[in-house]
């Protein structure tokens, strides 16, 4: 059973989705804490669960490495195996990165690597693109540029906002992210290498 972090800065429903699929058996995984760089209304999903929560946040001006280290140290308390980005929206040091890669996982609401970065579904609409996508990657050092491990289309439809269309990628995203999971969980190895 894989022991799981995940890192969140919003409302968390794609945290909730892989609680859910956690509890109901569908992904050999327990989710040991979930942590925040702001006090996310999300964190309330970890709260209901009984699972413990943290906040890390960057202060306007702070050292962005001496951050990444408070967070590093706040999520190795929980010793887990996976780290999953889902939605947290800050960028992480390089150190950070490397401490947790490649067993530090992000959903993206693109299919890389096209629309990279934190407005995936807004530049996607502007760019007049007919499909998009969802992708669960690798964190790198770089801006969703890492290994991709999953990812699916999401056709564009003629009336969508940027609203209906990042609800309709989420079901993907969260679909991508237990089946990356449970294909973990099922290898003796980390991913490293793909």
């Amino acid at each position: 059973m894989l022991r799981v972090v995940v890192l969140i800065s919003g409302a968390g429903s794609n945290l909730r989705a892989f609680l859910d699929d956690c509890n109901a058996g569908n992904v050999p995984a327990t989710v040991v804490a979930v942590g925040s760089d702001v006090n996310a209304p999300g964190l309330e999903h970890a709260h209901r669960h009984g699972i413990p929560t943290f906040v890390e946040p960057l202060a306007t001006g702070e050292d962005r490495e001496a951050w990444g280290k408070r967070l590093a140290a706040a999520i190795e308390s929980f010793t887990p195996d996976l780290v999953i980005l889902s939605g947290f929206m800050k960028l992480l040091p390089a150190s950070f990165v490397e401490r947790f890669a490649p067993m530090l996982l992000n959903t993206h609401p693109a299919y890389l690597p096209e629309f990279p970065g934190a407005h995936a579904v807004r530049d996607a609409l502007e760019a007049g693109a007919t499909e998009t996508g969802a992708s669960v990657i690798v964190v790198d050092a770089g801006i969703d540029t890492g290994p991709i491990l999953a990812q699916s289309r999401v056709p564009i439809h003629d009336d969508d906002t940027e609203s209906t269309l990042h609800d309709r990628i989420k079901i993907v995203e969260r679909k991508l992210l237990s089946a990356v999971v449970r294909d973990i969980a099922s290898r003796e190895d980390s991913i490293e290498g793909n």
